[in-house]
């Protein structure tokens, strides 16, 4: 037997050299760290325990995860349009100036003319020159919100996922402007007369 080809095993390995040979090769046996060997199996005891719970003992599903980490988003979402979406008369009357209404002209023209038409007279969206009004009162109050929250049901989008705060009191503010001024060709009334 050749030098290079045959077995060297240190003195301190002896004791782990294995006890068959395949075509003349022999094994050394060398376990793995003790750590290593815990670790593993209280994985395997882990995974068992884990599907256990999820798959029979009624663990929350990933749907339910999802549902419950969604409430905490949507309560949140809420609350914030709940503080977000509130009136001041003081921010208001800093928005009425020409420069701030001509503002809120653009932002009309860049968003609501798809819908409210130029000057507010109505297409898809009602007509916002008359004194009939849908879901406000024609009074920056109650205009603000409408904006702010939108109504989905009919079509008109939640401005404030869109829009700045400030942008949308721009747009009320210009709105205004065009309360009473029955623009011609203007979209046959809808809602309720406000005097």
């Amino acid at each position: 037997m050749k030098e290079e080809t045959k077995l060297h095993v240190q003195e301190d390995e002896k004791h782990l050299l294995l006890d068959h040979s395949y075509d003349g090769i022999q094994e050394l046996n060398h376990p793995l760290p003790s750590w290593w060997a815990f670790l593993f199996y209280a994985f395997i005891a882990y995974a068992v325990a884990h599907f256990i719970y999820f798959q029979f003992l009624g663990g929350p599903s990933l749907r339910d995860e999802f549902k419950k980490e969604y409430a905490v988003v949507v309560a949140a979402q809420n609350e914030f349009k709940k503080n977000e979406g509130l009136f001041n008369q003081e921010v208001f009357v800093k928005h009425t100036t020409p420069d701030q209404i001509k503002k809120g002209e653009e932002v009309f023209t860049n968003n609501c003319v798809a819908c409210h038409m130029e000057k507010g007279r109505g297409d898809i969206g009602p007509n916002l020159t008359d004194e009939y009004w849908l879901w406000a009162k024609g009074t920056p109050e109650t205009i603000y919100p409408v904006v702010f929250n939108g109504v989905v049901d009919n079509g008109m989008p939640n401005w404030s996922e869109v829009l700045s705060k400030e942008e949308i009191y721009q747009v009320v503010a210009y709105v205004q402007t065009l309360h009473l001024t029955h623009q011609p060709q203007g979209k046959a009334p809808q809602g309720n007369k406000v005097e």
